[in-house]
C-alpha cells in the first residue's frame, strides 16, 4: 500500500484530505507539521508521496521559522529526498501563484484548497505515484 505525508497545520483539512485518501484512494496517510519530522519520514523512505501546505504557520526548522515552499526545496536539494514526488496545497489559488510557486519550490505539482473534487483529487496523487 502507498503512504502519502500531509504536511498540513490545519488539523481540520488534514483529517479531510485523509479521509478522502483512505476511503476513495486506498492509501495510507501519515501526518504531521514538525519540520524535523517530516525531513526524518521523508529520508526513512516510509512514504510514496508528500502532500505539502504552502502557508505553514507554526513550522520552524534549525531556528528559522520556514513555509511549505522552503521545506519543499530543502526536500528536493537533499539526494536521498529529492525523488519523492511533493504537491503542493495551498488556498493561494491566484493566476499565476500555481507557477511561481512550482518554480520556486521545486515541486511536482500544485492542488487548490478547497478540494472540490474529491476523485479528482485522488486521481492527481495517484498519477504522481506510477
Amino acid at each position: 500500500m502507498k503512504t502519502v505525508l500531509i504536511v498540513e497545520d490545519d488539523l481540520i483539512n488534514a483529517r479531510v484530505f485523509s479521509k478522502i485518501l483512505t476511503k476513495r484512494g486506498g492509501l495510507a496517510v501519515k501526518h504531521t507539521e514538525n519540520v524535523d519530522e517530516v525531513m526524518q519520514i521523508a529520508q526513512s523512505g516510509s512514504v510514496d508521496i508528500i502532500l505539502m501546505d504552502v502557508s505553514l504557520s507554526h513550522s520552524v526548522y534549525q531556528g528559522k521559522p520556514v513555509d511549505g515552499i522552503k521545506i519543499t526545496q530543502l526536500l528536493k536539494a537533499d539526494p536521498q529526498t529529492a525523488y519523492l514526488p511533493v504537491i503542493l496545497v495551498t488556498a493561494h489559488a491566484m493566476e499565476g501563484d500555481r507557477e511561481s510557486f512550482l518554480q520556486q519550490s521545486g515541486a511536482d505539482d500544485y492542488i487548490s484548497k478547497p478540494v472540490v473534487d474529491h476523485q479528482l483529487f485522488v486521481d492527481q496523487i495517484v498519477a504522481l505515484l506510477k
